[in-house]
């Protein structure tokens, strides 16, 4: 079992594998993510966010994931073009993958078990369900969909 978020390595949207490790240092937000949903139009949040604190060190980790009412069915070249055309989004997408059940994610099975949701429930619930990390690789809280990026602003700035 790894004992760090570094120790995963995972697949861009434009299929090559990245190694966490090359994050280390920076504070991450991970974001699983959907085009068809009603929290869509967060990517302009995340991607402002990223925009402005970039430069002093934070990564946000786009994930799209189709588990949640099939709101992300499209293969990664339509995720990719969609999230560029319609929100500009900049920061790094990452392959489809599952964040939920058997299949889900090693990175993603992780964050769970790092960072519970309500009541000590480890599921996602739901699109756009946020995990910041600081810059240490510790998974310091896990964020609902309904929780904005301008609301969170605050906690990543306080990491930064």
């Amino acid at each position: 079992m790894s004992q760090s978020i570094y120790d995963f390595s995972v697949n861009t949207i434009t299929g090559d594998t990245v190694s966490l490790e090359s994050y280390r240092g920076k504070v991450l937000l991970i974001v699983n993510t959907a085009s068809k949903c009603g929290f869509t139009p967060q990517y302009t949040g995340l991607e402002k966010l990223y925009k402005t604190h970039q430069a002093q060190g934070l990564e946000i980790l786009g994930f799209p994931c189709n588990q949640f009412g099939g709101q992300e069915p499209g293969s990664e070249d339509e995720i990719a073009s969609f999230c560029s055309l319609n929100f500009g989004v900049s920061f790094p997408l990452f392959a489809k993958i599952d964040v939920n059940g058997a299949q889900a994610a090693p990175l993603y099975q992780y964050l769970k078990a790092e960072a519970p949701g309500i009541l000590g429930t480890k599921d996602v619930k739901w699109n756009f369900t946020k995990f910041l990390v600081n810059r240490e690789g510790k998974v310091m809280k896990r964020y609902a969909p309904q929780d904005t990026p301008e609301k969170i602003g605050a906690d990543i700035e306080a990491l930064l």
